[in-house]
């Protein structure tokens, strides 16, 4: 199982390849009220889709609960815009993985609009 300073760091680095290595074939990925991403290729392009969108991000993470398969990580994130504006904004993450350790459903619950507002 993955831990989440693990998860975040590949995310914050954008290290797309290590990220890949912890997903089962057909794990899902959803950010907010967005459509699913289901399997690594759609995965990883929808991430790579998003960092068009800003410079980076940097995960601070407050707490972590871990039951059974679940992992639940609430985190203040710093998305740095495409400007270089810094906006930080709570996240809840959680994941499941299966019983090889790879995560088969991720999901993301945050509101990015103070990232886009002008």
């Amino acid at each position: 199982m993955p831990a989440a300073t693990t998860v975040f760091t590949a995310v914050d680095t954008q290290d797309f390849d290590a990220f890949a290595a912890m997903l089962a074939d057909e794990s899902t990925f959803v950010f907010g009220n967005q459509e699913p991403f289901v399997g690594i290729e759609a995965i990883l392009a929808g991430n790579a889709a998003f960092f068009t969108a800003v410079q980076r991000t940097e995960h601070h993470i407050n707490r972590v609960w871990t039951v059974g398969p679940t992992t639940l990580a609430e985190t203040d994130v710093t998305y740095t815009r495409l400007d270089g504006k810094e906006v930080t904004l709570p996240a809840l993450s959680t994941w499941d993985v299966d019983e090889a350790g790879l995560i088969t459903s991720y999901q993301v619950f945050a509101d990015l609009t103070p990232v886009f507002a002008p």
